[in-house]
């Protein structure tokens, strides 16, 4: 029997309107916290706090940025940044390409204007980010010694190849790189994904096997995670390589496939 989950947000767990369904809430709601729902995103913890007061989970860790930070009782228990040279070689690279470059760390967010990509993720996310160059930013976090949790390049697609290709070449071993559309582009460190979360979260905090876990996704970001738990669940309008992998496929994210599959697994 699954003694936990763990569900995707953006793609996976929100209806047409990029809301909680109200079958949604009342589905988790009924778990009553006895069996712990945890998100896990690749959005900043702010843009996830309103959908956990939602479902009555606030009380539930958090995994944000891909598994970059995950917060206990709001507090990061595991935090990992891309370095600041990093960041600055890019910022260098896109002088002339002019690509949106939103920097994020823990609950700070920052766009270098307000511009259509950022209006599109304020929209999508209930965020409001602050508005300084790139430039600005990494001069701050460098006196406060600090990375980057997460680097979100929106732009034309040529644009967004560009960036792909000079990250690929001159920083092969230290990034992950995921292309949710071919206008987005995250970035995140190497050494994390949504499953060393998973896995980090079960050890340290909940102390249940990982083959009791059961987890639902529908981008290239949740392949490891599905493919590693006991039970990985892609939603019907998961990417193919996703579905391969999962161990099922359910209704599609705006379905509320999520919600229907809790109830036929747990019998709830």
């Amino acid at each position: 029997m699954f003694k936990i989950i763990f569900s995707d947000i953006d793609g996976t767990l929100l209806n047409h309107d990029r809301e909680l369904s109200p079958f949604t809430i009342e589905t988790v709601k009924k778990l009553n916290g006895t069996v712990p729902f945890i998100l896990i995103s690749s959005r900043m913890p702010a843009a996830m706090r309103h959908l956990q007061a939602k479902m009555d989970i606030e009380d539930q860790p958090l995994i944000s940025y891909n598994g970059g930070l995950i917060l206990v009782d709001d507090k990061p228990v595991s935090s990992t940044e891309i370095p600041l040279n990093i960041l600055d070689n890019l910022a260098n690279f896109n002088r002339e390409l002019e690509v949106h470059l939103s920097l994020y760390h823990n609950d700070e967010w920052y766009v270098p204007k307000h511009d259509f990509w950022a209006s599109r993720e304020i929209s999508n996310t209930k965020v409001q980010p602050e508005i300084q160059p790139n430039k600005q930013v990494i001069d701050k976090w460098q006196k406060e010694e600090k990375g980057a949790h997460k680097i979100m390049a929106m732009g034309e697609e040529f644009k967004i190849d560009e960036i792909v290709s000079f990250l690929s070449e001159n920083h092969p071993n230290e990034l992950h790189l995921y292309r949710s559309k071919p206008t987005y582009l995250e970035i995140a460190p190497r050494s994390i994904s949504k499953l060393t979360a998973v896995e980090h979260l079960l050890n340290n905090h909940f102390n249940i096997p990982l083959s009791q876990s059961l987890a639902f996704g529908d981008n290239y970001n949740d392949l490891e995670m599905l493919k590693g738990v006991g039970m990985g669940v892609a939603v019907g309008n998961a990417k193919p390589e996703v579905m391969e992998v999962a161990h099922m496929v359910t209704h599609s994210g705006k379905e509320d496939g999520v919600a229907r599959s809790i109830v036929e697994i747990l019998k709830i």
